[in-house]
């Protein structure tokens, strides 16, 4: 178990994070290529994304094996500032971390064997094995994370408009009781379910709260008690129109009519079913069916908490609404990826 202790100046400095991590993602994401669960949610993911990679897997493996620890230095704070900008972080990690960090990862692979020699190498700061490791990252992002950058975008944001609300409503213990299920507060301590017995002390600096689409299962913390304290964890996968990627335009040629056109702008930066209904002066029945419409149609995302249901843009939704432009290519990659349930 993980248990994460709280003083007040840390209940002060938890914050959400702005947009998904582009290194978390790729990293979480060759986890879950590996491994069998979660079948409805990464299954198709998985056969397309095979496809794709030209050999980034044999020599990713090596730093980050099927579970337990992989270096720190692979996930970067710069991956909340994009991919390019998370790999020159990557690139800048000072030798003696690179050798302390690769010393715990061989030591906790003793049944893999050694590591290889590249590995080695680049523990010591050499540049060719740097520059392999950067290439097989860049080749298999872009394979298996880049072309779902939109939908993975919108679970995060309709994440993010759920901790929101419940950090409107309640402050930031509030926000703390609401993360997923493996997550449980019990004032002043955040437990976590966690492949080992570990205690972090954030000793008044704060935590930021990151969710992860390929996160699954578990949440995840840097080994580093140093580090800015991070905590990785899994968004809700919810249900999706079962043939929205054979419907092609179908669903978006409905999104006609003042009606619809207004629960869209209600829905704004999110709300309940009946905050919809309220702010766009219609029925309850009608706001629910009007906002099943733009669900199906890549427009909206919509999350359970409690007893009512929150309803969020995607970010095909917000260019929509706001006039922005949005290539047809990416809405029929939302439609195909849509959401499903894990």
């Amino acid at each position: 178990m993980l248990r994460i202790h709280f003083t007040g100046a840390d209940l002060a400095g938890v914050r959400m994070a702005a947009r998904p991590d582009a290194l978390w993602e790729t990293i979480l994401s060759f986890h879950r290529l590996r491994d069998r669960r979660g079948g409805l949610v990464y299954g198709e993911w998985r056969s397309e994304t095979r496809t794709r990679l030209n050999g980034e897997t044999r020599l990713l493996g090596a730093l980050v094996p099927t579970r337990g620890y992989f270096p720190d230095f692979l996930t970067p704070p710069e991956g909340l500032q994009g991919f390019d900008t998370a790999l020159e972080a990557v690139r800048a990690t000072p030798p003696a971390r690179l050798h302390t960090e690769l010393t715990v990862l061989a030591a906790e692979r003793p049944a893999a064997g050694p590591l290889p020699s590249w590995a080695m190498a680049l523990a010591e700061g050499r540049p060719e094995p740097f520059s392999r490791l950067l290439g097989a990252l860049r080749g298999y992002h872009r394979a298996a994370v880049e072309p779902y950058w939109t939908y993975i975008q919108a679970r995060v944001e309709a994440d993010r408009a759920v901790r929101g609300r419940a950090l409107l409503d309640g402050g930031a213990e509030e926000l703390l009781a609401s993360l997923p299920p493996m997550l449980r507060w019990r004032t002043p301590v955040l437990e976590a379910d966690y492949p080992v017995d570990r205690d972090v002390r954030l000793d008044g600096r704060g935590l930021l709260l990151q969710p992860s689409y390929f996160c699954r299962g578990t949440a995840v913390m840097y080994r580093n008690p140093e580090l800015p304290p991070v905590l990785v964890y899994p968004v809700t996968h919810t249900d999706a129109p079962a043939a929205a990627g054979e419907q092609g335009g179908a669903p978006l040629g409905r999104l006609v009519g003042h009606t619809r056109s207004a629960v869209l702008k209600a829905i704004g930066q999110g709300g309940t079913t009946s905050e919809l209904a309220r702010r766009a002066g219609v029925s309850l029945a009608s706001a629910s069916q009007h906002a099943g419409v733009l669900r199906d149609a890549g427009l909206v995302v919509t999350l359970r908490r409690g007893s009512s249901v929150l309803h969020t843009l995607t970010p095909l939704g917000a260019a929509l609404l706001h006039g922005g432009a949005q290539p047809l290519r990416e809405r029929r990659r939302y439609a195909r990826n849509g959401p499903v349930t894990s």
